[in-house]
Order: structure tokens, then sequence, then C-alpha cells
């Protein structure tokens, strides 16, 4: 598994866990905040552009559909992110608590939402645990630190 794929999905993976762990915990506090992000303009602008950000650094980046189940968990990631980061960017307060309170039924349904960011991240680090980071020789990557300690 190249070294940028086996990072992305810790990284990904790193991430559902530290998140979902604060859902499980925090679950009014969770149902709050989305419920006051959908509902202020600035917030969903900020998060839109985030989204984007990070869908897009993922798309360019890393827009791999072959080389097994990791590869393409962390494509789709990134595009999931990018899609995502656009509908916030582009919905209005009205439309977008419509959307993500009403029709996906947050609230309702929070639980299985939770569940779902649990088990990506767990899935994401648990498959890249044999691979070891940092092995620009396997993929001809060059890595930043690696050229630093081999310059001459």
């Amino acid at each position: 598994m190249p070294s940028r794929t086996t990072f992305l999905a810790r990284l990904i993976g790193l991430y559902c866990v530290f998140v979902g762990l604060f859902m499980v915990t925090h679950k009014q506090a969770t149902v709050d905040i989305v419920s006051g992000l959908v509902h202020n303009q600035t917030q969903l602008f900020f998060a839109g552009l985030i989204g984007i950000s990070a869908g897009l650094a993922m798309v360019l980046g890393h827009n791999v559909w072959s080389g097994g189940p990791v590869a393409v968990m962390v494509t789709l990631s990134g595009w999931l992110s990018l899609i995502k980061g656009l509908t916030l960017l582009f919905l209005t307060p009205d439309v977008a608590s419509v959307f993500f309170l009403d029709a996906l039924h947050y609230e309702q349904f929070f639980f299985g939402y939770t569940a779902f960011t649990l088990l990506l991240g767990v899935a994401l680090v648990t498959m890249t645990l044999r691979t070891p980071t940092g092995r620009a020789a396997v993929t001809g990557e060059t890595h930043f630190f690696g050229a630093l300690t081999h310059s001459k």
C-alpha cells in the first residue's frame, strides 16, 4: 500500500474515531452544534470552505479507484468531503436545516450516524496497522525528512 494511502487512511480513521467518541459521549451537545451550524449562514460558509479544502486536497492528492479497499475508501472520503463542503457552502440556512435535520433525521438516527463514523475510523486504522509509513523507496515518493537526512 502506498505511503500516501496509509497516511490518509490513518488520518481519516483517527479523525473519525475521535469525532465518533465525542459524539457518543456528548449526544445533546453534538445535536445542538449541528443544529446551530445549519441555522447560521456564516458557520455554513466556513464549514463549507473547510470541507472543500479537505476534499480538494484528498481528491487532487489521492484519486485512486484501484489498489484495494483502503485506497478506495480514502478516495471516497475525499469526494464525499468535497461534495459535503460544496453543499454546505451553497445551501441557505433554511434549506440546510430541512436537509440535515429533517430529511436525514439527524437526531432520530444519531447513533446510527455515530456508529458509522466510529466503524469507518476503526476499519481504516485497523486495515493500515501492518503497513509501515514513510517508506519513500517503496512508492517513489520523496519524504521531506528523508530528503533532509540523506542529503549531502
